[in-house]
């Protein structure tokens, strides 16, 4: 049994929600998203939101069910809240500016990396060492913030580069003499 399947997912308000066949289409203030389930699970409306059980008791229907009630899950908070991800840059000299569609990064590099902003995310620079990547989507959200990590990741000695704004770097100890 699936302990995260069993559950409903709540409909906050001002989200409507609907089911057609396998199609799970979710519209709210931040705007509108769908999903198609797979064939081992259906989407049924109950009176506290919706709920997705397995057709049968397989092992791939028994593995898609928690993965969809989550998919499903992320589109319902993705239209009424949004996700965010933070990022910081450590290390001197390193910062990072928005210049119109652009993400300007200054990573130690001899030269400038240009980062173009994608449509379906926002993302903002309260500070030069702070940015704030956020969106609807929430595997679209984690992979823009891996992919301006990719380019500087966190170093183990001194901790320069980008990190997430919870990522703990484990530190190592230099050379001795």
């Amino acid at each position: 049994m699936s302990r995260i399947g069993k559950l409903p997912i709540g409909i906050p308000s001002g989200v409507t929600a609907e089911i057609d066949g396998q199609q799970v289409r979710v519209k709210g203030p931040r705007g509108e998203a769908s999903i198609v389930l797979v064939n081992e699970v259906v989407g049924k409306m109950v009176d506290d939101g919706i709920k997705v059980e397995p057709i049968d008791e397989s092992q791939r229907s028994r593995a898609m069910w928690g993965l969809s009630r989550t998919l499903v899950s992320n589109i319902v908070v993705g239209v009424s809240e949004g996700f965010t991800k933070t990022l910081q840059i450590n290390g001197v000299g390193y910062r990072a500016q928005l210049q119109g569609k652009t993400l300007q990064l200054l990573l130690g590099f001899s030269h400038d990396v240009n980062y173009a902003i994608p449509d379906d995310v926002k993302i903002d620079c309260p500070s030069p060492t702070e940015i704030i990547v956020s969106g609807n989507d929430k595997q679209r959200v984690g992979q823009i913030a891996a992919e301006i990590r990719r380019y500087r990741p966190p170093e183990p000695f001194k901790g320069k580069g980008v990190k997430y704004k919870d990522e703990y770097i484990f530190r190592k100890e230099g050379k001795k003499k």
